[in-house]
């Protein structure tokens, strides 16, 4: 019998405007999504990590999302029109935050503590009712043509 094993992290956050929001990931921030039907789109996040901090009570979190370049960032969606906090360095990372169009605020910094290894996680099954929209179709398709280039005649990998 397989061992059972945490393949991902599913996150949620809670909006008055779910609508909005859901447009703002996908069209500012450009993160591929499915359709998990009747438009109820579930965003494709990069590697996460997850820290446990002390504190008073529990059923307490918090959602950062990272960037390798937080003054770059803000720059970016100062350009676009959207405003972010000033970035200020917190010893463990440099934090902006943006407000989304629900007017909830989400907090984005450059990590200057040690990250952990990324995990590559494969699954073999997909939701049936999971419908990959276009952006998808393009990520994968260009995934997989990059892996067929990268295949020697031997069906060795080349090394880069």
């Amino acid at each position: 019998m397989p061992k059972a094993r945490i393949d991902g992290v599913h996150t949620i956050i809670y909006t008055r405007d779910a609508d909005r929001d859901r447009a703002f990931i996908r069209d500012v921030l450009r993160l591929p999504s499915v359709d998990a039907g009747g438009g109820w789109l579930i965003f494709a996040l990069p590697p996460a990590e997850v820290a446990f901090h002390p504190a008073d009570g529990n059923d307490r979190h918090e959602l950062y999302l990272m960037t390798n370049d937080v003054a770059a960032f803000a720059a970016d969606m100062a350009s676009r029109g959207i405003d972010c906090s000033p970035p200020q360095s917190m010893g463990w990372g440099v934090l902006t935050s943006l407000t989304l169009p629900g007017g909830g605020k989400l907090g984005v910094y450059e990590p200057r503590h040690p990250r952990p290894p990324r995990t590559r996680v494969t699954t073999k099954a997909r939701s049936p009712r999971a419908k990959p929209n276009a952006a998808t179709r393009s990520t994968r398709s260009s995934a997989k043509a990059r892996r067929r280039s990268s295949v020697s005649g031997k069906g060795e990998r080349r090394r880069r």
